[in-house]
């Protein structure tokens, strides 16, 4: 039976996303009403994980650090993979560095920093620490978390990768064939393209010609994403800042990294270990994802590209306008955006 693809753009957490949904021909009506859902479900999700917004559920732990507050199950479920992160990253990840990104000057959503022309403060990061989450306390059969007395989060890049396993699974299970979630550099993909091939394309940006292709990945099943401190930076009084914060300085990483592209199982994983591989540096970064028994491509502030664990079986030539890829399987994403839920 032959397949249909259905395709949704949209701005959401703080990035340019696209969601694709393969159906069969005889359930080609659903798709819309697939991807329907799938856009009201990111939109729940970056309603709760938002630091940006007031009323979301991490805005509400953070103004009640040092006392319990009832969370939905999904809220108390990514802090506590959060911690987690940080205990498997060895520290590198860590979702207590919210202070150490406002001192850094991202205090607002980047659009509105942007829009804005701010020119924060980077050298306001030095009197900036991170606690850490070792006292962070989560019952996820309740739903309910406590923050340490000081301690504010910020889930960034663990919450656009859980955001984009939770709408692939929610496509899955309610009958699609085959989809690619794409949120701006975090993709997971699953089931079957448009073309009925098992194996999804995707193309993984040059950090240093944005709009260029560094290299192309096919995976059948699980995660892509990609850590970028060329991508969210900006220039202020201090010099140039960007989003990854060095837990052990509380200031933008300086490891001799520009990027980090993993391949996963999941994209919450992956995102946690590009980040934490690139706030580590390329030795220390290639060790914990090959303990992880992950793969990657490291590439380096000279431009050079390194390799992590098994990553051979998926790389496949780089299309080009004399030889293009086959479209329906093809996704131009890994396109890091940075995190902002």
């Amino acid at each position: 039976m032959p397949l249909h693809e259905h395709v949704r753009e949209l701005r959401a957490m703080g990035s340019d996303c696209r969601v694709r949904v393969v159906v069969d021909e005889a359930d080609d009506g659903l798709g819309p009403v697939m991807l329907d859902d799938a856009v009201a479900l990111l939109a729940e999700l970056e309603d709760r994980w938002s630091r940006f917004r007031d009323h979301s559920e991490l805005s509400a732990l953070n103004a009640h650090a040092g006392a319990p507050v009832f969370t939905s199950a999904e809220t108390a479920t990514i802090v506590a993979m959060a911690v987690q992160a940080w205990s498997d990253t060895g520290g590198l990840f860590d979702p207590t560095v919210h202070d150490a990104l406002v001192a850094a000057g991202y205090d607002r959503s980047f659009d509105a920093l942007g829009a804005e022309g701010a020119r924060p403060d980077v050298d306001a990061a030095r009197r900036t620490t991170v606690p850490g989450p070792a006292g962070i306390e989560v019952d996820e059969r309740v739903g309910l978390v406590q923050l340490p007395p000081g301690c504010r989060i910020d889930l960034g890049g663990i919450g656009k990768g859980r955001a984009a396993d939770l709408v692939l699974d929610r496509l899955l299970l309610t009958g699609a064939v085959g989809a690619c979630v794409d949120l701006g550099g975090d993709v997971r993909v699953g089931g079957r393209t448009a073309g009925g091939s098992d194996d999804w394309l995707i193309a993984v940006d040059d950090p240093f010609r944005p709009g260029r292709d560094l290299a192309a990945l096919r995976l059948a099943s699980g995660a892509v994403t990609t850590s970028s401190r060329t991508r969210r930076r900006w220039v202020g009084a201090g010099g140039e800042g960007h989003h990854l914060i060095d837990p052990r300085t509380g200031r933008p990483a300086a490891s001799g990294l520009a990027s980090v592209t993993v391949v996963a199982g999941t994209a919450a994983a992956a995102e946690v270990h590009a980040k934490a591989a690139l706030v580590g540096g390329l030795d220390h970064g290639r060790r914990l994802l090959e303990q992880a028994g992950m793969c990657a491509l490291l590439v380096g502030d000279d431009g050079t590209v390194h390799r992590a664990g098994p990553i051979e079986p998926f790389l496949v030539p780089v299309p080009s306008p004399a030889h293009p890829a086959p479209s329906p399987a093809w996704s131009h994403a890994a396109r890091p955006a940075g995190a902002e839920p």
